[in-house]
């Protein structure tokens, strides 16, 4: 599933690039939007983030796309891979600029481990594509 925000001045460090702990927190913030979109209904916290690569600057006004795709469902959790790509304002094609992958575990209201459902087929689901 796609996810798309543009760069604004106050996401900005002080070389004028984007600050890479905005473009965690929104990876972070979108992965669990799908998540609970494929599974309704349960508690997701992040679990880790595995080899966080950023590989080129991100200009003010430029467009990201956040490719979110389902990686591995395991027995108490989920993890997602997490591709994203700019492009800048007034440009036809867009460049790769961070990857990695994401996991969340359930858990129930107390904090404990809790299995995870089957995911809930329909716009969101990637099973009817061939992927996990």
């Amino acid at each position: 599933m796609d996810m798309f925000t543009v760069v604004r001045p106050e996401h900005l460090n002080h070389f004028g690039n984007l600050f890479g702990g905005q473009m965690l927190h929104w990876v972070d913030q979108y992965a669990w939007m799908v998540a609970v979109r494929q599974f309704p209904g349960i508690r997701l916290v992040t679990r880790a983030m595995d080899k966080v690569v950023f590989t080129r600057g991100v200009l003010v006004g430029s467009m990201l796309r956040f490719d979110v795709q389902r990686q591995h469902l395991g027995h108490t959790s989920v993890t997602y891979r997490v591709d994203v790509y700019a492009q800048e304002s007034g440009a036809l094609e867009e460049y790769p600029v961070f990857e990695t992958s994401i996991t969340f575990v359930c858990v129930n209201e107390a904090g404990q481990k809790q299995p995870m459902p089957k995911p809930v087929c329909g716009l969101v689901c990637t099973c009817a594509k061939g992927r996990p």
